[in-house]
């Protein structure tokens, strides 16, 4: 696959992710508003079952190369987000909310994983 249309289906895939993710962000942080980061955990957590999903396929060669930039790369990338993971921990970190800091790091790390691998043995055993 040539560089150019690898960038185009990334890119792609990256803007769709993207605007879903800042819809999902909004919804969700306007039912659950507190101080904990709900939107940024939810799309996080959604995000891992997905890609646990979309690698299910990939590993069963059910997703092609093309796909696979276009949904896990793509899509995925621009779904989910680390960076505001990061902020949002820096957040609050910087407001005093410690034990919602430490549910928020180890739930992301936790339950993501467990998303990931949910979604993959989820297309295994289809």
């Amino acid at each position: 696959m040539d560089l150019f249309k690898t960038m185009l289906l990334v890119g792609t895939g990256g803007f769709l992710g993207s605007v879903l993710r800042f819809l999902v962000y909004y919804f969700v942080e306007r039912t659950w508003e507190g101080a904990f980061p709900w939107g940024t955990f939810v799309v996080n957590i959604v995000g891992s079952f997905l890609i646990g999903i979309l690698f299910g396929f990939w590993s069963k060669e059910m997703l092609s190369e093309s796909g696979n930039r276009l949904w896990i790369t793509g899509f995925c990338g621009g779904f989910t987000t680390f960076s505001t993971f990061s902020q949002d921990g820096l957040r609050l970190l910087q407001q005093g909310h410690g034990l919602a800091l430490g549910i928020y790091i180890v739930g992301s790390i936790l339950l993501g994983l467990a998303a990931a691998y949910a979604g993959a043995v989820l297309v295994k055993t289809v």
